[in-house]
Parts: C-alpha cells; sequence; structure tokens
C-alpha cells in the first residue's frame, strides 16, 4: 500500500502541470491570511499591500524542501531589487503558521514573510493546487496596485520564478512612470 501511495504521488509530481486558471488581465483575488516575517506572526492582507505599489504572490509547495529552499533564497537575496522598484514579495504555501515561523528566519533570511494557507482557500482561489496533493504547484503572480495580474509564472523548477518575475515587475514600472 505503501508503495502504491509512493507511486501515485510521484506521478502526481511527474505529471505536467495545467496553466494557472488566473491570466494576465485577470483581477487576482485577495486575500487576508496568518503570515510570519522574522520569526514573527501577523495578518497579512493583499490588499493593503498593494496601495504601496505591485506585490508579486508566489506560491510554493512545501517549506523546508530543496525546491522551496532554493526559491525562498533566491527572493531573499532579490528583495532590494524587488523593493527598489516599490514592489514586494509574499510566499504563500499550506505550511501551518509554526512551521512558516522557522522558515521565514531560517531560509527566508527575514527579508519578505510567508502566509500560512493551511485550509487551501487562497490556493483554491489562485487555481494553483498540485493534482489532488493537499499542496500548491510553483505558480508566481505580479499584481499591479489595481487588484489586476500582470504576469503569471508557472514551473515545478524553482530557478526561474525570481528572475522572470524581476523582469515583470520592472516592465510594469516601465509602462507606469510619470
Amino acid at each position: 500500500m505503501k508503495r502504491l501511495m509512493l507511486g501515485l504521488a510521484a506521478a502526481l509530481l511527474a505529471a505536467p502541470l495545467a496553466h494557472a486558471a488566473l491570466t494576465t488581465g485577470a483581477t487576482a483575488p485577495d486575500f487576508t491570511a496568518p503570515a510570519a516575517m522574522d520569526g514573527k506572526e501577523f495578518s497579512y492582507k493583499l490588499a493593503d499591500a498593494l496601495k504601496k505599489g505591485p506585490v508579486v504572490v508566489y506560491f510554493y509547495p512545501k517549506a523546508f524542501t530543496k525546491g522551496c529552499s532554493l526559491e525562498a533564497h533566491e527572493f531573499a537575496e532579490a528583495t532590494d531589487q524587488f523593493k527598489a522598484m516599490g514592489a514586494t514579495v509574499i510566499g504563500v504555501s499550506r505550511d501551518d503558521i509554526a512551521t512558516l515561523d522557522k522558515f521565514s528566519t531560517q531560509v527566508c533570511a527575514s527579508k519578505f514573510p510567508v502566509a500560512s494557507d493551511k485550509d487551501g482557500a487562497i490556493v483554491k482561489a489562485y487555481d494553483v493546487p498540485l493534482g489532488l496533493l493537499p499542496i500548491s504547484n510553483r505558480t508566481s503572480f505580479v499584481i499591479a496596485p489595481d487588484g489586476k495580474i500582470t504576469y503569471v509564472f508557472s514551473a515545478m523548477a524553482a530557478d526561474q520564478h525570481v528572475a522572470n518575475t524581476l523582469a515583470a515587475v520592472k516592465a510594469w514600472k516601465d509602462s507606469h512612470k510619470g
């Protein structure tokens, strides 16, 4: 039975990802979620973050896994570049808040918040589940201050999300000068 379950999980992870249902130009679902930054918990509100500028909302499957740790570390290293363009970053996973307290300091280097979507409501609203598993796929959204999605990138490989979202934020900023 255990082999069957592991085989099923491997098949689901290896299956091609469907593109996120939310596309460029769609209105991003607003959300409020428990979050952690620098090991401190707070209530994250997307609407409040958008008042300050564009927001990169990136979904990742599971804290402390190899790909998710790599991606979070890269977002942490790029935080100053996002800030220079007036953008902020929020990572979202189905991990519990206690796990994210640790992840926010140990992997995210206390540079950006990570939100807990324990019940999967945000994953569902953004349509980014990973098959039938109780985790999200790896999808990044760039959301303009007006709440419209300006960029979507979905790929399980963690190595392109930061560069792609930085370029998308720069493109948005360049088109909104003046």
